[in-house]
């Protein structure tokens, strides 16, 4: 799996000059945290950037006349309720807050649209409130979740399946065990009062042990698919995420 700003629609590869005008950026956005004893911790940043990769490609297909760039991914997210797991590397919703604004703010003087394409939850405030100033300001950006229909919440079935598809050298499934199954809904309170280790010594929520690869190629699939659906739809919510294109829109 490449790392940089590359493969489909990549950006950081290409010079100055060679960049078309006004195109739509797309600039995934995940984390560097612990995913359990069996997953990189560059987990949400990989499928961020693949989906972003791959939603680009479709709407390269569909409209190849409306030029689509992503970005390097930014790999530093909201993460503090793994702090107690070596390895994660938090900066703040504060700090995420200013590095979006910032960064759209930057990206607005060449680029037409901008789209976050965000692969970590904890995110979520930083998003909502870089959007609110940045569209207040006038800025054309939004972004959008990597989303695949109902999942487990951390380092489980859906995660590992996905990073099986996308870097299978990296997942080490003689250490994939199940972690606390109990609904997020249900162990949340505890979550965000102590974070993930009170719930879960290993850092798993869900069940890793059934994943594969094919079915990680299917969520890439979905995921790519919504999002670029969501993005040909244009409509978003108050926060500035995405609103899910109608059934009659096809994700493909």
């Amino acid at each position: 799996m490449r790392e940089r700003g590359d493969g489909e629609g990549g950006l950081a590869d290409l010079s100055w000059p060679a960049l078309p005008p006004s195109p739509t950026v797309l600039v995934p956005l995940g984390s560097t945290e612990q995913h359990g004893p069996h997953l990189p911790l560059h987990t949400d940043t990989a499928v961020a950037a693949a989906v972003a990769r791959a939603a680009a490609a479709r709407l390269l297909t569909a409209a190849p006349d409306d030029p689509v760039l992503v970005a390097p991914a930014v790999a530093y997210g909201a993460s503090g309720e793994h702090q107690d797991f070596p390895g994660t590397m938090s900066i703040g919703t504060a700090a995420l807050r200013f590095l979006l604004v910032e960064l759209v703010r930057s990206l607005s003087r060449w680029a037409g649209r901008v789209v976050i394409v965000n692969g970590h939850g904890g995110n979520l405030d930083a998003l909502a409130a870089a959007m609110s100033l940045l569209r207040e300001e006038g800025h054309d950006v939004c972004w959008a979740p990597c989303a695949a229909g109902p999942a487990d919440a951390h380092a489980g079935h859906t995660e590992t399946s996905l990073m099986l598809h996308l870097a299978p050298d990296l997942v080490d499934m003689a250490r994939a065990e199940p972690g606390n199954l109990a609904p997020l809904a249900e162990i949340m309170p505890a979550l965000a009062a102590r974070g993930v280790a009170a719930v879960s010594p290993s850092g798993v929520l869900g069940d890793p042990t059934r994943a594969t690869a094919g079915e990680g190629r299917r969520l890439l699939d979905r995921m790519a698919g919504d999002v670029a659906a969501r993005i040909r739809h244009r409509r978003a919510d108050h926060t500035g995420r995405l609103l899910p294109a109608p059934a009659t829109v096809s994700p493909t």
